[in-house]
């Protein structure tokens, strides 16, 4: 029997301060996320910026906050059991989140009471990063050795580069002009990391740059129509440049009067693309004179996304041997 991990950042279980301190502290403690010296950090995380995050977090979780729960839940969910339905029995399907619930371990512990043999782990990351890729591989491995079980291990490191995945959000983005019509300008946003993690060699940066720029050829768009830039950032240290936010000030100051905004590092719809672009962005660009920004839903559990990782796996299935 195969099995298919498909693992997401994760969520807090409520749209309440207490709920999201306990998730940013599981989160933000992890080393491959912050790598600072832990004598310094840990303290500094759970006494000052913990408490001064939580109230303000969960005050953004709660305006996207659905009557299902958590979108990222959600709509992973929702993926994850269309994804099963397209295997056709090929495989059983878990999913996981890194931090916070379901955890990778009761997700493992599923996978092994369906007497899973072959075991793909999927992380719905189309880009690597250390500080999400890898968390994933780590956290599986560890789980792992917890539970004692040792199936063969094949993993999908990246999709950035995947055909049908260019063309997916290539397509998504015709569709959504087709009905809402040509922008003056398109910004690719996806999620920044530090740039000295780029600078030691994550290669995040430059798989950002590969697919945004092979998107952007798929759509016959010429380089004065779109932009890279990176959202997100936390604390002071330089993050990935441009920021979001700065360029879409930028450009309303400009006079450039109508965005769009496409997230295509993100598998499904979250906190970042539904209260920070869609809503917090767009108030930016339009006090700073804008008139519209249009944010360009994720693929989600569409049939372009479950088609793509149904191919991913089938894929993996045939050319990885176990490890």
């Amino acid at each position: 029997m195969k099995g298919v991990l498909l693992v997401n950042l994760g969520t807090p279980d409520a749209p309440t301060p207490s709920a999201v301190g306990a998730y940013l502290n599981e989160f933000l403690s992890d080393p491959l996320v912050v790598d600072l010296p832990r004598w310094f950090w840990i303290p500094l995380l759970k006494l000052v910026i913990v408490p001064l995050r939580r109230r303000r977090s969960a005050e953004a979780y709660r305006k996207v906050w659905t009557p299902e729960g958590s979108p990222l839940l959600v709509e992973s969910g929702r993926l994850a059991r269309a994804l099963e339905s397209e295997l056709q029995g090929e495989a059983k399907v878990a999913l996981a989140m890194r931090y916070g619930q379901p955890s990778i371990r009761d997700a493992l512990a599923e996978l092994r009471e369906s007497r899973v043999e072959q075991l793909l782990v999927l992380p719905m990351y189309p880009q690597y990063s250390r500080t999400t890729t890898q968390t994933v591989f780590d956290g599986v491995s560890a789980a792992l050795r917890e539970l004692g079980w040792y199936p063969g291990l094949h993993t999908i490191q990246r999709y950035h580069d995947q055909p049908a995945w260019v063309e997916a959000i290539a397509d998504s983005i015709r569709q959504f002009q087709a009905a809402h019509g040509q922008p003056d300008k398109l910004l690719f946003s996806l999620h920044g990391i530090p740039q000295r993690y780029a600078d030691a060699g994550d290669p995040y940066a430059l798989q950002c740059q590969q697919s945004v720029v092979a998107i952007s050829q798929a759509l016959g768009l010429d380089p004065g129509q779109w932009l890279l830039a990176f959202q997100s950032r936390v604390g002071r240290e330089p993050w990935l440049k441009p920021y979001t936010d700065v360029m879409l000030r930028q450009w309303a100051e400009s006079g450039i009067r109508r965005v769009q905004v496409v997230c295509p590092g993100f598998a499904v719809d979250c906190l970042e693309t539904l209260e920070e672009i869609a809503m917090r962005n767009d108030e930016l660009f339009r006090k700073h004179g804008g008139e519209r920004l249009d944010y360009i839903p994720a693929l989600n559990d569409g049939p372009a996304q479950v088609a793509l990782m149904a191919g991913l796996v089938r894929q993996a299935s045939q050319a990885q041997s176990p490890r």
